[in-house]
């Protein structure tokens, strides 16, 4: 989830850790007794008995597996509690979703939205749930090299089509704002850096300064999911075939190069992390290298990026900023998942890389 999990270090067993349901968070539980009764009224084809259980992995919002005798539902909810502000959109979830959904894009069916917070406590929205396999660990250690190269690629094929996609021909064109992106999103998370802001952080500061004055020339506008990456998405069960992308809660308009790059940072993660491949041995292990995956994708979409140290400090700035939001959660006593101090105590080293990139770009 757009959590900065992917930054977990290799002694926690991310497939475990993240993997299937438990028990609701008592922080987080529902009045299964309401939600059973609007589910009534507004999914069509649902009938009870409902069970409810809450998805391991995630930090942001809330998510559960509503289980009945004839089929399986995801509700995503926004978390209780003092929220930054412009977090946690499932409303905008639920718009990005339902027009992909009708262009065929893998995307999980969406069935309601409901905007009445009396329901359960804050808004959500029901999807279907799909079955298949989500990898926590960019190695693959269970595929066989063949297998992993399958998977990347289909990875870069998805992105590569979504990127295709025309907002407005598809009823998105009011889903952001036109233009000045990457200027606009560096200011997004600066203020949300600042508002959950704990202690000074130097290279944060430096940031804060330098992004804004060496923006990268603007791209054209198109449908940016915000948190693309390979845990966030199930696969087939069988084959390595996308079925469904999750986790739209930071997608809006923007630069295709902000979501293509923030895949590309893996590559330049420590391979000690479990979603870092740097210094590990991608031809014997079958991953494609950042100059096979910029190749496939530019022949897909005739984009490629132009600066990637500029590109990989504002991912990691971004990442930070994120892990900085989650210190605050923690603080505030809002954070939804059991893993979150951890991913707090990464704003320090993630800006340290950000700010070494920056130096690359020019700083």
């Amino acid at each position: 989830m757009t959590d900065a999990s992917s930054l977990d270090a290799p002694a926690l067993d991310a497939q475990t850790a993240f993997s299937g349901t438990r028990e609701v968070d008592p922080r987080y539980r529902l009045d299964e007794t309401a939600l059973d009764a609007w589910m009534a009224a507004h999914v069509a084809g649902y009938a009870g008995p409902l069970a409810v259980r809450q998805f391991k992995g995630g930090q942001s919002n809330p998510t559960y597996e509503l289980t009945t005798p004839a089929k399986s539902y995801v509700l995503r909810r926004k978390p209780p509690g003092v929220l930054l502000p412009s977090a946690h959109a499932v409303d905008r979830e639920f718009q990005v979703i339902s027009a992909l959904a009708a262009q065929g894009f893998p995307v999980a069916k969406p069935h309601a939205l409901c905007l009445d917070e009396a329901v359960i406590g804050s808004i959500f929205y029901v999807m279907d749930k799909i079955e298949g396999r989500i990898f926590w660990d960019l190695k693959l250690p269970e595929l066989t090299p063949a297998e992993r190269r399958a998977v990347y690629e289909a990875q870069t094929d998805t992105l590569a089509r979504l990127h295709a996609f025309d907002p407005v021909a598809i009823g998105l064109g009011d889903y952001g704002k036109a233009g000045n992106y990457f200027a606009r999103q560096v200011g997004r998370w600066t203020k949300q850096y600042r508002a959950s802001e704990t202690e000074p952080v130097a290279a944060m500061d430096r940031l804060i300064v330098f992004l804004p004055d060496s923006l990268p020339p603007e791209g054209p506008s198109r449908i940016v999911h915000g948190d693309f990456r390979l845990d966030n998405m199930i696969l087939a069960p069988d084959r390595a075939e996308v079925s469904a992308v999750l986790d739209w809660e930071l997608s809006t308009l923007g630069d295709p190069m902000a979501d293509f790059s923030y895949l590309l940072i893996a590559w330049a993660i420590p391979a000690s992390l479990r979603n870092g491949l740097a210094g590990a041995d991608l031809e014997a292990l079958g991953i494609p290298s950042v100059k096979e995956t910029v190749e496939r994708y530019a022949a897909a979409t005739g984009m490629r990026p132009a600066n990637l140290d500029w590109l990989y400090a504002y991912n990691l700035f971004r990442l930070a900023a994120i892990c900085q939001g989650i210190a605050g959660r923690v603080r505030d006593g809002t954070a939804a998942s059991a893993h979150a101090k951890s991913m707090a105590a990464q704003v320090g080293p993630l800006s340290d890389a950000a700010w070494g990139f920056a130096k690359k770009a020019g700083a």
